[in-house]
């Protein structure tokens, strides 16, 4: 209780309530603008940082590692992971799983080589920073994606690289720290050992945690407890592991992926599943917006003059480590039976953005490390830049590569599709409220009104587009069939829920009828109901 209460007291004095007021406008102010600025969020948030530091009309606001890892870490986490497609990971889990952990221990190796025998640090301190410069954080160039509708495998690589290095590059960088503080006395089999436990313990941990809160989910129906249950699960896997010594990012990782692919549809209905949704996309967006505001606060550029040359030769270690990476290993895996496109490569080596995970490892180093303000300065200096050079560059690179979605009629399509489906829905809302007295008979027929004139002109909408459109027809199907398969299997999840059908007899169940989606996301594939 006395370091909790000490935890909260240093986390009150970093980040007061008058300051986060002033950051939250801060972020607010810079969300409106990017609507009429090409840039992304993120990287107009560390614009808006640096400058708001340098002119220096805030006070300054201190980024510690609990700040980062226990408080913020978790809420990011748990929401990319509770949004993780499953059997988009199980298609792609060879590439992802490789450049993870592979990729990982090649970008820390490259960057130490690099830094020691071209930049002249000692190799301990090259093996530290490889380390905590392997994890990526691209959130920019992954919203930038699902923006402009590029290939949703191509989103899943970058995305899902990103959530499980970061589990993979804490543990290596603490097993790296404790080999340095030992004075390099741990060998390199106790070293791997101690990855794969601490990686593979987290996961497990966060697995039955997440089952765990998701049998209790399934028990009853109320929105604001199932919330505070997924909170729970996110933050309670990373301080159970944490205690365990295994892995608390993994922990929270594979307690997000089993709540949002198996609690999410096996115990919450959809009012619940879309109130919970909501809570932790908000909750990802405040955590991104005070992150990225943070970073740019942080940066003092005496500091970054001063340590000029080793941050030079820190970015060229982190290009070059990413460029090894990225076409040294996608050549041995595949998607979907496929090899990397050379194109999808490009990206992935230009998205490998550095963040706030890199800086609060570099701000854990202990206070006496040797080196310790050059190595912090050196990890400011490669997050900054992989925030302004690529992330500002990324949408130029990915219309010189030719890689927006072909056909912008079927896009165009889609989009008027989900607006009349809305509406439709809209529709239904509204009788319910009127059926259960909630409004007026006079608002009831102001608001059908204007619904029904908007569903008007969207269905008109939509028809000449179909016209245009070849493809439709058969993506009406293929949507229709995923919606049939994901409604029986709903049902059948009630069923057992309410005693009418044997638990055993769900999960066959619900393996044919997974099997049968996964047909449907492959490209070309119309399936069977």
């Amino acid at each position: 209780m006395e370091t909790f209460i000490s935890f909260m007291n240093e986390t009150h004095s970093s980040l007061q309530i008058d300051t986060l007021l002033a950051l939250l406008l801060v972020a607010s102010a810079t969300a409106i603008s990017v609507k009429w600025v090409r840039m992304p969020y993120s990287v107009a948030l560390v614009i808006a940082g640096l400058i708001i530091g340098v002119s220096g009309i805030m006070p300054p606001v201190a980024m510690t590692p609990d700040l980062i890892l226990v408080i913020f870490l978790p809420a990011l986490l748990f929401e990319a992971s509770w949004n993780m497609d499953i059997r988009a990971l199980r298609r792609d889990w060879l590439a992802i799983g490789t450049l993870a952990t592979v990729g990982v221990v090649v970008c820390m190796s490259a960057v130490a080589a690099i830094l020691h025998f071209v930049g002249g640090l000692d190799i301990p301190t090259s093996m530290l920073f490889g380390a905590m410069v392997s994890a990526t954080d691209p959130v920019s160039v992954i919203a930038l994606f699902r923006k402009m509708g590029i290939d949703k495998r191509l989103t899943m690589l970058l995305e899902g690289e990103s959530v499980f290095n970061d589990g993979t590059a804490v543990v290596l960088f603490k097993l790296v720290l404790a080999a340095v503080l030992s004075g390099g006395s741990a060998s390199i089999a106790a070293v791997s050992g101690g990855f794969v436990f601490a990686v593979v313990g987290g996961s497990l941990i966060g697995a039955l945690i997440g089952y765990f809160a998701s049998r209790i989910t399934s028990a009853f129906e109320d929105h604001l407890l199932e919330i505070t249950l997924t909170t729970v699960a996110a933050y309670g896997s990373y301080l159970v592991a944490d205690h365990l010594h295994v892995s608390p990012v993994m922990a929270v990782v594979g307690a997000g992926i089993v709540v949002g692919n198996y609690g999410s549809r096996t115990g919450m209905s959809a009012v619940t599943r879309l109130a919970v949704n909501s809570f932790w996309e908000y909750a990802a967006f405040l955590v991104n917006s005070l992150l990225f505001l943070l970073i740019g606060l942080q940066v003092k550029l005496e500091l970054l003059i001063k340590y000029g040359n080793l941050i030079g030769f820190g970015v060229l270690a982190v290009v070059v480590s990413r460029l090894l990476v990225v076409y040294g290993l996608c050549p041995f895996v595949s998607t979907r039976g496929l090899p990397i496109a050379s194109s999808w490569r490009h990206l992935l080596f230009w998205g490998g953005l550095r963040g706030a995970l890199c800086l609060a490892l570099a701000l854990s180093l202990p206070l006496d490390f040797p080196l310790r303000e050059a190595v912090i300065n050196m990890t400011f200096g490669v997050v900054l830049f992989t925030l302004l050079v690529p992330g500002l560059t990324m949408e130029p690179l990915v219309e010189l590569l030719s890689m927006l979605p072909a056909d912008r009629d079927l896009l165009k399509y889609q989009e008027l599709r989900s607006q009349v489906l809305a509406d439709k829905v809209g529709q239904d809302t509204l009788e319910l409220l009127y059926e259960a007295g909630s409004i007026s008979g006079k608002a009831y027929e102001s608001l059908k009104q204007e619904i029904a004139h908007h569903l008007e002109a969207a269905e008109a909408q939509l028809l000449s587009a179909k016209v245009a459109c070849a493809p439709v027809e058969e993506l009406d199907s293929k949507q229709a069939r995923i919606r049939l398969l994901e409604a029986r299997k709903d049902f059948l999840s009630r069923f057992s829920r309410q005693g009418m059908l044997a638990e055993e007899s769900l999960q066959k169940f619900k393996v044919l009828i997974d099997l049968e989606l996964e047909q449907l996301a492959e490209p070309g594939q119309a399936g069977k109901i």
